[in-house]
């Protein structure tokens, strides 16, 4: 009798930068929903393209694909928080395949992570599997973890709104709405 393959592997291409149609691996896991090449790219736009100097977190890290196109564009670092025991083994396994020397791979809960962060970073990158009320909570608590001029990218199954962050760019596609954000 013929099973499902559990071990099988998904992909996501990079789309710029040094590592430009490089592929980056991720298990099939609950709630993760890849960012789609066309919103990355709009993402990148958004950003101009090069991040060369520009500390990165991406929380919530899921595949990676975010953090690894920002360290594609010369971003000087980026940490990526990721709670899934499986997610996690392969944004190490990713980051190990490109030599991402600037890459931090952490295993632990976003929250847990925040609470003990004193670093401020250019451009966070937050897209939970599912966006719950802790989760937005979490999101406006962002604003600390913010240099001046910061950036906040974010997606969600539903419209945004808050006093904290200010909506800069947004655009939806598909049923998910995408966010660039900063202080208010």
């Amino acid at each position: 009798m013929l099973g499902l393959n559990k071990t099988k592997k998904n992909v996501v291409k990079l789309i710029g930068g040094n590592w430009k149609r490089k592929n980056i691996f991720f298990h099939d896991s609950e709630g993760l929903r890849p960012t789609l090449g066309r919103v990355r790219e709009t993402l990148f736009n958004w950003l101009d393209q090069d991040l060369t100097n520009k500390a990165c977190l991406d929380l919530f890290a899921g595949t990676g694909a975010l953090g690894f196109e920002a360290l594609s564009r010369n971003a000087s670092c980026c940490i990526f928080v990721e709670k899934n025991k499986e997610s996690f083994t392969e944004l190490t396994k990713n980051k190990e395949s490109l030599n991402a020397d600037k890459a931090l791979i952490l295993h632990c809960p976003a929250n847990i992570f925040l609470k003990s962060n004193t670093k401020k970073f250019d451009v966070i990158f937050f897209d939970p599997p599912f966006m719950s009320k802790d989760d937005y909570e979490l999101l406006d608590s962002l604003a600390f973890h913010l240099k001046p001029n910061g950036h906040i990218y974010m997606e969600s199954d539903s419209k945004y709104s808050s006093e904290i962050l200010k909506i800069i760019k947004s655009s939806v596609a598909g049923k998910v709405y995408f966010y660039l954000l900063s202080k208010s």
